[in-house]
């Protein structure tokens, strides 16, 4: 199979090229390496079957052809990150929103099945925990940029569902919650390879807010193989999965946690949100998703603890040049 992974050079992509590289299928990446790195990929360059575009997935013309040579897309090219996302707005929506019209169009000419990569953020401040596919969303307000993200992420799933509905155009989408793992940086503010760095560099850990706020992580590797498994059975086409794990640990628990494993001497601190993040920042209390969907239709379930999860990125760091 002839695969094209937008965003194919950041964190999650790479490892989807090197998954799908590893069962013997052909690799197409399309990335401009905004927030994606060729070091995600450098082991790649040169590789049978693997190919790299450095491109906007806005470039109608390169995407279309890359389109062409493909069966399947799976599309992950998108703003990432608190930092960037509170820090950029315009750049969210734009990149989001356009990017996802391009991808959906050009692969409708030729009906092939695309895989839209959403997030758990588009619950936003729903306190329905766990999360079902189904339910509501509640988002913020238009003048917190906060939810820009949610909703530019929430036009992405409707167009997509709506390609499916009115043109046949055979699509998934996939909500992640907190992927985790080797390649992951806290450049735009992930949490965790922030904390390990911290901890390792005998920094400051720094919470933002209180650190009562809690998370689900999931690792990379199993995020992957869900994502792999949706995109080759037909009973996901038009549907909505949570992809995570529901081990739940608050961002407080989550320091604690790094401290220990790294065995670090470095104090954990908490700063304000509005120093972190301006005035009128908002969180999420919450984030757990309900897997039970995924589950039923693939078997997913995830293969690695929090603490695993968390071993695996200290051992990266500590080798990382």
């Amino acid at each position: 199979m002839r695969v094209l992974i937008t965003g194919g050079a950041g964190f999650i992509g790479s490892h989807l090229a090197d998954a799908y590289l590893a069962r013997g299928d052909e690799v197409f990446v399309l990335d401009d390496l905004s927030t994606g790195s060729m070091d995600n990929i450098r082991h790649l360059k040169g590789r049978a079957g693997f190919h790299y575009t450095i491109e906007s997935v806005h470039h109608g013309p390169t995407v279309a052809e890359l389109v062409d040579q493909c069966d399947v897309v799976i599309h992950l090219a998108a703003a990432v990150g608190v930092r960037l996302i509170v820090e950029s707005p315009v750049r969210t929506i734009e990149t989001n929103v356009h990017g996802t019209e391009v991808v959906l169009a050009k692969a409708n000419k030729k009906k092939k099945k695309v895989l839209i990569a959403s997030t758990s953020e588009v619950y936003g401040l729903s306190e329905d925990v766990p999360f079902r596919e189904d339910g509501n969303l509640v988002l913020g307000p238009t003048t917190k940029g906060r939810w820009s993200y949610a909703c530019s992420k929430a036009i992405d799933e409707f167009l997509a569902l709506a390609y499916w509905r009115e043109r046949t155009l055979p699509t998934v989408i996939v909500r992640l919650f907190n992927t985790v793992g080797p390649r992951q940086t806290g450049q735009y503010g992930m949490v965790v390879p922030t904390f390990i760095k911290q901890a390792l560099t005998g920094r400051p850990i720094t919470i933002h807010g209180a650190g009562t706020q809690s998370r689900c992580f999931a690792d990379v590797s199993d995020v992957v193989r869900a994502l792999v498994a949706l995109m080759d059975h037909p009973g996901a086409v038009g549907e909505v999965f949570n992809v995570g794990s529901n081990e739940e640990v608050t961002i407080r628990g989550l320091a604690e946690r790094v401290k220990a494993l790294t065995e670090s001497n470095s104090e954990i601190v908490h700063v304000p949100y509005e120093l972190a993040y301006g005035e009128g920042f908002e969180d999420m209390p919450r984030r757990v998703p309900d897997i039970s969907k995924v589950e039923r239709l693939i078997g997913y379930r995830p293969t690695k603890s929090l603490d695993e999860i968390l071993r695996g990125v200290i051992a990266f760091f500590r080798d990382a040049p």
